[in-house]
């Protein structure tokens, strides 16, 4: 039985993921996106300057009110437990795919 994470424990997770992720797929989407809203492409930066709303909040910021994003997919990594073919039971990693959406610092402001 696993036990629902606290919403800091989430928002963390998600700050990391965002900073320690090992895919640049997404960077063509976002740097795209993001120039298509004005932002110069010298601006952008995946994984220091933009995150998703989740990563902004552990950072103590949030999203301005009415701020649209750029959406993108990612892949999120769950452990679940297998049952083996002994009945013994394993811990195992599966990815599944998310569709999530990013903001630029631009975007944000500092919580108070």
């Amino acid at each position: 039985m696993s036990m629902k994470k606290s919403t800091m424990e989430q928002r963390e997770e998600a700050l990391s993921r965002a900073r320690n992720g090992q895919s640049f797929s997404n960077y063509p989407a976002i740097i795209s996106g993001f120039m298509e809203k004005g932002i110069p492409e010298g601006e952008i930066r995946p994984r220091e300057n933009v995150f998703t709303f989740a990563a902004w909040k552990a950072q103590g910021r949030s999203v301005k009110r009415g701020e649209h994003g750029v959406k993108v997919f990612t892949y999120v990594a769950n452990k679940v437990e297998k049952e083996q073919a002994d009945g013994s039971k394993k811990e195992v990693t599966l990815r599944r795919p998310l569709r999530t959406t990013v903001f630029h610092v631009s975007q944000t402001e500092e919580r108070s």
